[in-house]
């Protein structure tokens, strides 16, 4: 019989579910939008509820266990969500006690870069490599590193915190409180942000200007329609996200750097600016380093996730 595993990805704006077989391959998917802001009883039900949906796809005594991808900072030694900014009320929340009583399987838990590497390791971008660095950029910016053919959790499992490397000296505040992290400047958020402030003081841009939102997808639509200020905006993103994967590459050595997230849409038109950066600024021995696309798209942490549980569920 078809051995499978549960894997969610618990987001804060979505959570998602699906059954994962033991090849990565994602065998029914569901999804919904997370209810944030009204605490960790309410987002569980919704976990039980999606998981519910996938049963009428699959036979549930096919499932050896579940894992749970979550936001950080999770201790996942502990099993303990510490401070999750993104999720109202999960702040030294036992998130998997909580998720193993909804389940009548083993449940793992996971930061949520530390399972999208995982996923992308085995699975995805990084397949047959001994040394990776995930970084997935979107809301804001996580990752999760594989180096020398292991997983790397750090203290607490909450290694990867890669959003949160200091860039700028008393810089743009960063969600995370502190100021002039990656994520500050190089995140979606951020980036749409200088979009929206740029606008304002152009003249000569169509970005804005027939009263629509100015969201990551309308600068890349407006840069290849010709707009200029789109393209400048695109072409500083680029050397952004090259800077700090240049950071990476320095301390990680990897393989390759992976790219996910949302703004891993537009990679074809990132990619060129970003790799630009890290050949001409990285260490010679360094600048050969690959940038790659996230292979296995949104669906990174829920494979990684369930890659973690069957891991889990085959030790001893």
């Amino acid at each position: 019989m078809q051995r499978l595993a549960i894997g969610i990805d618990l987001g804060g704006t979505q959570v998602r579910a699906a059954l994962v077989d033991e090849r990565g391959t994602i065998v029914a998917r569901v999804e919904d939008r997370t209810e944030a802001m009204a605490g960790p009883e309410r987002v569980l039900s919704q976990m039980r509820r999606l998981v519910d949906r996938l049963f009428s796809n699959a036979d549930p005594s096919s499932v050896v266990a579940v894992g749970v991808s979550a936001p950080g900072p999770t201790d996942t030694a502990a099993g303990v969500a510490s401070d999750i900014p993104t999720l109202s009320g999960f702040a030294d929340f036992p998130l998997k006690a909580e998720a193993q009583k909804l389940f009548p399987f083993p449940v793992s838990l996971e930061n949520d870069g530390i399972a999208a590497a995982i996923g992308e390791w085995q699975f995805g971008a990084g397949k047959g490599l001994d040394n990776l660095v995930y970084v997935t950029v979107s809301t804001g910016i996580g990752g999760g590193v594989i180096s020398d053919g292991r997983v790397v959790r750090g203290r607490k499992g909450m290694a990867g915190h890669v959003g949160h490397m200091s860039m700028v000296p008393n810089g743009a505040l960063c969600p995370c409180g502190n100021k002039g992290c990656f994520e500050a400047y190089g995140s979606g958020t951020a980036f749409q942000l200088r979009a929206r402030m740029q606008a304002l003081e152009c003249s000569d841009t169509t970005l804005g200007r027939d009263g629509s939102a100015i969201e990551g997808h309308s600068i890349f639509t407006a840069a290849r329609n010709g707009d200029c200020l789109a393209s400048r905006l695109i072409d500083e993103e680029a050397e952004i996200l090259g800077r700090g994967f240049t950071s990476l590459i320095h301390i990680f050595s990897p393989d390759v750097v992976v790219m996910g997230g949302g703004l891993s849409h537009e990679f074809d038109r990132l990619q060129p600016g970003i790799q630009n950066y890290i050949t001409t600024w990285a260490m010679p021995a360094f600048r050969d380093v690959e940038v790659r696309r996230a292979a296995l798209g949104q669906n990174s942490g829920l494979i990684g996730a369930a890659a973690v549980a069957f891991l889990a569920e085959a030790a001893p």
